[in-house]
Order: structure tokens, then C-alpha cells, then sequence
């Protein structure tokens, strides 16, 4: 069950502006991650269903998170049919994410008022989603369906649209600056946030310096 409501969701995705998206099979990378966002000054977390037992590994960084991270609040992406959004609400869920747009996966959350994110690619996708009561919808891939500008022009006539911008976000200034001046609500970062050399050499110091940057590059430009 949730940990944290969809008004806090939502408030603290809205506040902070940015969404760390990882996946790793191991528990323990997983939780040093985490613990490294937290500390950096991330307070939402997407861990990503791509891996053979992530359900499982997800399960266990969500106990891990309520006892070492209290105020993390974790959510799961990837997700794209009911049953496995499902799955992952109970195990603790306090957001789904998905690369598409479901209407089955949203009477699924809403039935739990879990926030829904699910990746809109037109202008048409967005407003079928808001119409299935997804507050913020992800733009995806942001870089290639039209990047700053396509948020921009979607928020034109549609300026109560909640965007969270995910793929060709980087952590620079140039880069984070567009995508908030444009009107992004929040970015979902991955890779960029978490260089496969860092993470293999168990730089945790790095990736907390990632994420305070990060946060105060969004903060700053805002």
C-alpha cells in the first residue's frame, strides 16, 4: 500500500523537478542509489520494472527506503499493462509510470488514488489521459517527439497541463534551463544521472553530487 498520498506525490514531483529513474537487479546497489539520491536532495524516486524479478528488488527497496530514507517517496516505471501495475501497488507503490498511455492501467490507480504518469507522445495522447484522471503525464521520448518546444507549444492552449519530461534530458544548465523555461513541470533523468562507470565503481559521493546539482541547476532556472 502507499506510503504517501497523491496530493504529496504530485506536490513533492512539482517542487523538486526532478525524477531519478533507475534499475539495477542487485538489492544492495539499488538501496546505495537511492541512498545517495536522498542524500543529494531527491525526495521521488522511479525504479524501473525492466529486469527478470524487479518486482522482487522493488519490494525490498521500498521497506528499505520507509526505514533508511523516510521522507523518499518511490514509485515504479515501465509499466505498461493493469495486472503488473497492480502487482507493484501492493507492493508499495506510490506512483505508476509508464512509456505509454493505458486507460486500464489508470482505473487501476485511481481506484487506489496512485498518481498515474503515463508517456504521452501528442498532443491528442495528453489530453486522453487527463480526461482518465492522469494529473501529470510524461512526455516521451521528449528529445525526439519534439523536445523544449513541443512542451511549450502543448502548454499554448493547454496551460493546465502537469508535464514531466523524460528522454534527451541531461544534467547541464543549457539543458535543464530549456526544458523548465519551456514549462516542464518536472525531467525524468536515467542514464545521464547515473554513468554506468559510476556505478560500477560504487561512486555513491558522485551520484549524490549529481543529484544536488542538479536540483539546484532546476531551482535556479525556474
Amino acid at each position: 500500500m502507499a506510503k504517501f498520498s497523491k496530493v504529496q506525490v504530485i506536490t513533492a514531483m512539482t517542487e523538486t523537478g526532478m525524477v531519478p529513474v533507475f534499475y539495477h537487479k542487485d538489492i544492495e546497489v539499488a538501496k546505495e542509489v537511492l541512498r545517495a539520491c536522498y542524500k543529494g536532495g531527491v525526495r521521488v524516486f522511479e525504479f524501473t520494472n525492466r529486469g527478470d524479478f524487479a518486482h522482487e528488488v522493488f519490494g525490498e527497496l521500498v521497506k528499505f527506503a520507509q526505514k533508511e530514507c523516510p521522507e523518499m517517496i518511490v514509485g515504479v516505471g515501465s509499466i505498461v499493462d493493469p495486472a503488473t501495475a497492480a502487482l507493484y501497488i501492493q507492493l508499495g507503490a506510490n506512483f505508476v509510470v509508464g512509456p505509454l498511455f493505458n486507460p486500464e492501467i489508470a482505473k487501476v490507480c485511481n481506484r487506489r488514488l496512485v498518481p498515474y504518469t503515463p508517456g504521452c507522445g501528442s498532443v491528442s495522447e495528453i489530453g486522453f489521459a487527463q480526461e482518465a484522471g492522469c494529473d501529470i503525464c510524461k512526455v516521451f521520448p521528449a528529445g525526439n517527439v519534439g523536445g523544449p518546444s513541443f512542451v511549450k507549444n502543448v502548454k499554448a492552449p493547454m496551460p493546465w497541463s502537469l508535464l514531466m519530461v523524460t528522454g534527451g534530458v541531461e544534467p547541464t544548465k543549457e539543458n535543464l534551463s530549456g526544458w523548465m523555461k519551456a514549462g516542464a513541470t518536472c525531467v525524468g533523468m536515467g542514464s545521464n544521472l547515473f554513468p554506468a562507470d559510476v556505478i560500477a565503481s560504487k561512486s555513491w559521493e558522485t551520484i549524490t553530487a549529481y543529484c544536488r546539482e542538479a536540483l539546484d541547476i532546476i531551482a535556479s532556472v525556474r
